[in-house]
């Protein structure tokens, strides 16, 4: 296991963890969503974001460490928007 991997690792324990903060936020858009589709919503970008990472930690494994680079940038577009969520700049 290569540092790429334990990159994109730590990285995506990040990323589910900003998806829960959003979530729990309390943010008004999701207070006006019904419950099942909070519930839905929850649900699909979780499967979508074990996607990215296992695709990302696959590819890494496989012998293109670029993918970490890659991840990371979506890492941070995640944080930016979890940022301006979590302030409630939107």
């Amino acid at each position: 296991m290569g540092l790429a991997t334990i990159v994109i690792f730590v990285l995506g324990v990040a990323n589910f963890a900003m998806n829960r903060a959003v979530f729990e936020s309390g943010h008004p858009l999701m207070a006006r969503l019904p419950r099942s589709s909070r519930e839905l919503g929850r649900r699909a970008s979780l499967v979508t974001e074990f996607a990215v990472l296992f695709f990302a930690l696959l590819l890494s494994v496989r012998g293109w460490p670029g993918f970490a680079w890659a991840y990371a940038g979506y890492t941070a577009f995640s944080a930016v928007a979890a940022w301006l969520i979590l302030t409630r700049r939107v």
